[in-house]
């Protein structure tokens, strides 16, 4: 295992560092690096690593919300507010159609089938974007306007919306039908998600005002809470739950209200964290692609996948009708609503692993969909953000 992650380190870093000189993400050579030592290629990350790869890139994804949310300006926020909301679900619905309008021609699947399909492609991947739009309000680019604040809520809330339709239809394909309970479901677990991370971000503030610690600290005890919290969602068996990552998120947001200053140190403490997070993530999720599968399906795939993204692209464009935001940030907006990666890694072979008949196309997709919009929507974000984004 020491081995394996010896390997992930300094390969990752090696080639994230020489795609920077490229005038490339980063992540790009991340990614690689997982194809290449993952176990389609060299097979050379320990078994016992991958076992719990899942759980790795929920810490690393823990990490970077709950900086996003110590970081988070929620003023902003509030200037849009109508296209914040809708941009919490419009998009990835927009999608979703797109696809049952594509995928039956295109791969010969059933409206059914098509919807799973969707549901697996239709979430934006925070992974990808949450981190570059914590980027762009620590320079100050957009933030006026609140446009990467815009996005992090966006993205964090699109994950849930997508991830319960895809629980429904999966399931009425196992014959289980249509549950109610399930949709009513997405607007109470975000609002129990804001509501329990807020609580417990005003308690953490009370607490270490009463209890004098370092920083770091801090940070254990947080990251301690978070990881109950993401056990707390898995456990629960009951019909209605809540969002632990919007909690996770809140957790940040709620101590930033009380106590900016502290805040401020303790997303410095993050953003050191995100560092190895950063590698570990990327990497274990370019191990999760098996590169074989692409040729299967090949251009046709690509031709579904740019279909859906100009679906979710008017999606994006139809939210902000009737805003402020210019044409140039409207743009912008669009492009870094398109990245795939982390909820496509994380459930892209779960119709398989059920035996669906459509399951090795869903996960042939889904991987293509990470290969292809990971990387470009990374590099639209990192190349065009000076350009549409005034300071």
């Amino acid at each position: 295992m020491l081995f394996s992650i010896s390997l992930i380190f300094i390969i990752g870093m090696l080639l994230g560092y020489f795609c920077k000189k490229l005038k490339l993400p980063s992540l790009i050579g991340l990614l690689i690096t997982g194809i290449l030592l993952g176990p389609y290629v060299f097979n050379l990350i320990d078994s016992s690593i991958l076992g719990i790869s899942a759980e790795l890139r929920k810490i690393a994804l823990i990490i970077i919300l709950t900086r996003a949310g110590l970081g988070l300006d929620l003023s902003g926020l509030k200037k849009i507010g109508r296209p914040a909301v809708l941009m919490c679900f419009v998009p990835a619905t927009f999608e979703l159609i797109g696809m049952l309008i594509l995928a039956p021609g295109l791969l010969g699947l059933t409206r059914l089938e098509a919807a799973v399909l969707g549901a697996v492609l239709a979430a934006v991947s925070p992974a990808v974007v949450v981190p570059r739009m914590v980027k762009l309000m620590d320079e100050g680019y957009g933030a006026k306007e609140g446009i990467p604040q815009l996005i992090l809520a966006g993205a964090s809330v699109d994950d849930v919306y997508v991830i319960v339709l895809f629980t429904t239809f999966t399931g009425m394909m196992q014959g289980h039908g249509v549950s109610i309970i399930s949709f009513v479901n997405i607007p109470v677990s975000i609002i129990l998600g804001v509501v329990i991370g807020l609580a417990i971000g005003i308690i953490l503030t009370v607490f270490f005002q009463k209890f004098h610690m370092r920083d770091t600290t801090k940070v254990l005890i947080i990251l301690s809470v978070s990881f109950v919290l993401v056990s707390a969602e898995d456990s629960l068996k009951t019909p209605i739950t809540f969002s632990s990552l919007i909690a996770i998120m809140f957790i940040g947001i709620g101590l930033q209200k009380k106590r900016e200053n502290v805040a401020k140190r303790l997303s410095k403490k993050y953003e050191k964290l995100w560092v190895a997070a950063e590698v570990l993530l990327f990497v274990l999720v370019g191990a999760a692609i098996n590169i074989s599968y692409i040729g299967k399906v090949g251009v046709v795939a690509v031709l579904l996948i740019i279909g859906a993204l100009v679906f979710r692209m008017l999606g994006v464009f139809l939210c902000l009708v009737g805003t402020n935001i210019t044409k140039k940030e409207r743009l912008f907006v669009m492009m870094a609503y398109t990245p795939k990666a982390t909820v496509q890694a994380a459930i892209g072979g779960i119709p398989l692993a059920l035996g669906f008949a459509c399951g090795d196309t869903v996960l042939t997709v889904a991987v293509l969909a990470i290969v292809i919009t990971a990387p470009i929507g990374a590099f639209a974000i990192d190349r065009t953000y000076k350009t549409l984004l005034s300071v």
